[in-house]
């Protein structure tokens, strides 16, 4: 008699759902199919009975019935779009068997949305691993923001990294230039932020209490700046709400330029010579790695950024991030 095939937990399915991990591998077997397998005992891990919820541990056994593997497909991996998968990786930072950074341009959306059909969710599709397993998006920028841009590889690496932006262990640093000069020139910005009611497009400041106002905190330092028209900022956003770096900006009356959402200051012109797009990159990202030690990675500015710098004399160059920002 042939004997019942066993299948081992690997270290990245570890704490996964066995229905789950049953979707992930046997595809085609409905959860009612697998419900009564479980009932009768054909199913079973490490040779006792589970149920369906039964978060499983890394080298455990599940016992599959020699029915169910004509339930798995040939292959869980797609055809893949080349150019897509070229592109991905030509905006590479950094990147290993758990995970990789983007310099993700402006004006590419991370997700999709009304009228979007092309982002980064999607084109990671053209990312997947032999076994099918799609790259895990861990946070988001907002589309008009450059920069650094973390994308976990495994399940296990997306949990961990998830975890880490949950718990902020994760420092992020971006860059800016904004109106004025912020006064005091160091400081934090601590507000309550919700969505604004007349306009579900932006997020604006509120008290505590009102509806699905969230607590928002921010700290910033002005690097340079250019007279009193312009200065060039480092934001350290501690939380992670929406578009909080764009709303504290303006909050403090020091709006990002070519901000459309949040700079609404009459009569003020852009300097000539510059593009009307959003002045803000993630420039830096510091965070636990999976598998331990520190994942410190910095991102280029992008070209609209860098042209607003050598036209106002300022040198990207003079400030390193992974030395001159402080730890906040």
């Amino acid at each position: 008699m042939a004997e019942t095939p066993r299948h081992l937990v690997t270290a990245d399915e570890a704490g996964m759902r066995l229905d789950r991990w049953f979707k992930a591998h046997f595809p085609g077997l409905s959860f009612g199919q697998l419900q009564k397998l479980l009932r009768s005992g054909q199913v079973r891990v490490d040779g006792g009975r589970v149920k369906s919820g039964t978060r499983l541990a890394t080298g455990q056994a599940v016992r599959v019935p020699p029915t169910v593997d004509g339930s798995a497909p040939t292959s869980n991996k797609p055809s893949i779009n080349q150019s897509d998968a070229d592109y991905l990786r030509s905006l590479f930072l950094y990147d290993d068997k758990d995970l990789f950074v983007l310099n993700k341009p402006y004006g590419l959306a991370v997700q999709g949305g009304s009228g979007l059909t092309r982002h980064v969710d999607g084109m990671l599709e053209s990312l997947r691993d032999k076994k099918g397993q799609k790259p895990r998006l861990v946070h988001r920028l907002d589309r008009e923001t450059s920069g650094v841009l973390v994308v976990a590889r495994t399940r296990k690496a997306a949990s961990d990294l998830a975890a880490a932006f949950r718990t902020r262990s994760t420092r992020k640093f971006y860059w800016a230039l904004v109106k004025g000069v912020p006064k005091p020139q160091q400081g934090r910005i601590s507000t309550y932020l919700a969505r604004d009611e007349e306009d579900g497009e932006r997020m604006a400041v509120v008290r505590h209490g009102d509806n699905d106002a969230s607590h928002a905190l921010t700290h910033y330092s002005v690097i340079e700046h250019v007279g009193q028209k312009l200065a060039w900022v480092s934001l350290k956003p501690v939380t992670g709400r929406t578009h909080q770096l764009r709303a504290h900006a303006a909050h403090i009356g020091n709006p990002i330029l070519g901000d459309s959402k949040y700079f609404d200051i009459e009569n003020w012109e852009l300097p000539g010579g510059m593009q009307n797009r959003l002045h803000l990159v993630a420039r830096r990202i510091v965070m636990p790695h999976p598998r331990g030690g520190t994942l410190d990675v910095s991102a280029p500015l992008p070209q609209h950024m860098l042209q607003s710098w050598n036209l106002l004399g300022l040198d990207a160059t003079a400030y390193d991030p992974a030395l001159d920002d402080e730890e906040d």
